[in-house]
Formats: C-alpha cells, sequence, structure tokens
C-alpha cells in the first residue's frame, strides 16, 4: 500500500477513508462523535484509551468504533494507517446479518479487548479491498455509494470472521447467551440494574445465568451490568456539564448517594473525583 498517498477521500459526508502516512496523528481524525469507525493501524505502536481502558497496540491491528465511544492517546507513533467513517444512514439502516451490522459484535465490543491481528493472508484482502474503494474515487463513477457500500461490507465481514477466528472464547451455548445478555444490557441498563431482570428476559434463571458466565471464564452477570453502568456514567461525566444527581437520574437511580457506591465499587473514586482527575 506504499503506494497510496495520504489523504481523505470522502463522499458525501457520509462515508470516508482517511490515509496515515509517517507518523502523522492517527487519532486527530477520531473526533467525528457521530460517525462509526473502522481503524487499522498497519505499521505503528502506542497506547490508546478506549472507553476508560488503556490498552497497548504493536503493530497491524484493526479495531472499531461506534458513537459515543471515548477515545484518546496515551502514546503514538504511525509509519501507515487506515480510518474509514460513515453515518447511520449510509450502512446501518439496511438489514444485515446481525453480527455484520452496526449493533454486532464488531462495533458493541465494549466488553473486551478490541483489537483484532490480522494474519498476512487477511492482510492481503483488507489491502485489495481498500484499494478498490480508493479505485472508486479516482474518477466519477455510476452506482458510487453502491460499490462503496459493498466494499464497506466486505471489509466488515471479513473482519468479523478474524475476530471470530481469533476469539478467545469458543462459539459455544454459554457464548450465544453471554452475546445475548450483552445486548440485553446495552439496550436496558438505564432501567434494569438488576441480574433477576436478564435472567427473566434471557427465559434462564440468575444462578444458571452465572453459571454459564463462570464456563467462559467472564466476570459475574452483576459486575457485568454496573460496568456499563458506570462506563456510561464516566462519559456523561467527561462530556457534559450535568450533575452527580441528574447523571444518577438518567441512569436509573433516584438516590443519588446510592448511584455514588455503585460508581465508586467499579471505579475506585467518587463520580466528582472522576470527572475532576479526567478534566
Amino acid at each position: 500500500m506504499s503506494n497510496i498517498e495520504k489523504g481523505v477521500y470522502s463522499f458525501k459526508n457520509v462515508f470516508s477513508l482517511k490515509t496515515i502516512k509517517t507518523d502523522d496523528e492517527a487519532i486527530d481524525y477520531l473526533d467525528e462523535k457521530e460517525c462509526f469507525k473502522m481503524v487499522w493501524i498497519r505499521k505503528g505502536n502506542g497506547v490508546y484509551n478506549i472507553n476508560f481502558e488503556d490498552y497497548e497496540f504493536k503493530e497491524n491491528i484493526l479495531f472499531f468504533l461506534s458513537p459515543g465511544q471515548t477515545l484518546s492517546v496515551k502514546k503514538e507513533s504511525v509509519e501507515e494507517a487506515y480510518v474509514i467513517s460513515f453515518v447511520e444512514d449510509f450502512y446501518c439502516l439496511e438489514v444485515h446479518d446481525a453480527n455484520v451490522g452496526c449493533n454486532g459484535v464488531l462495533f458493541n465490543n465494549i466488553y473486551e479487548n478490541p483489537f483484532i491481528s490480522p494474519s498476512k493472508k487477511n492482510t492481503k484482502r483488507l489491502v485489495s479491498i481498500l484499494q478498490k474503494i480508493i479505485g472508486e474515487f479516482s474518477k466519477e463513477k455510476a452506482a458510487k455509494h453502491d460499490m462503496l457500500h459493498a466494499y464497506l461490507k466486505q471489509m466488515l465481514v471479513y473482519s468479523l470472521r478474524m475476530k471470530d477466528e481469533y476469539s478467545e472464547i469458543n462459539n459455544t451455548i454459554e457464548t450465544e447467551l453471554f452475546r445475548n445478555f450483552s445486548v440485553l444490557v446495552e439496550q436496558n441498563f438505564k432501567n434494569f440494574h438488576k441480574v433477576n431482570d436478564y435472567a427473566k428476559l434471557l427465559g434462564v434463571s440468575p444462578k444458571s445465568l452465572t453459571k454459564h458466565f463462570n464456563n467462559i471464564g467472564s466476570q459475574t452477570p452483576g459486575d457485568f451490568i454496573r460496568k456499563r453502568i458506570v462506563l456510561e456514567a464516566k462519559r456523561r461525566l467527561v462530556f457534559t456539564k450535568k450533575s452527580v444527581k441528574e447523571i444518577a437520574f438518567d441512569l436509573g437511580y433516584n438516590d443519588p448517594l446510592y448511584f455514588t457506591r455503585v460508581f465508586k465499587k467499579d471505579a475506585k473514586l467518587s463520580p466528582s473525583q472522576f470527572r475532576k482527575n479526567f478534566l
């Protein structure tokens, strides 16, 4: 890909590809809060803070961000990288396989290490698709939207297969239950805070749900729910001027003191301390 010059290829403000060369700041382009993003650091290393957790990377890693996820740089040295950004209307409104869609495991990845490491074979596949995307911008062509959409879907399908290939958790009944649970938590964490609520939605007992989590070596369902609530609270503390009481209420807590105890159990700081330290 060294023959591709750095630059931004944009289509009607709904889809773009940025190529990054020679120690540019890759993160500099990741400030569009309402975009979904696919980031490929092909050559480089550093530490990114994603959703308030630090992740170190060395060479050839791929990761995905959905609107609202937080990302900042602790350190970064990038020689070659590619950032695909797209808005919801460009891709998410059509019906896709559940795992390839915008609510699938690629973008709904806040509960695990976000990085995927492409093999040499998969790297060649990604390179080929990127070249085709850039080719679409070489001159005016008919049905450009449809072609870019198709190439994006190819990128996501290959990425999903890579994620499945290197996943530490096998595709088992426990894994399927875990995924269903995580989707329900994402949809309901502002209203439902108890394991019993989710067990009922899943049609299993709370004890059985906990056993499934133990079988895949995961945290407890209760910890999982709390961490999602606290993550959202952190986002609101950093990106809004709402009071702790208002944030607590938004997340389904009528008692700000109880909410503070929940937050502190996970963050080791009170909400006010966290806001002060982060800002």
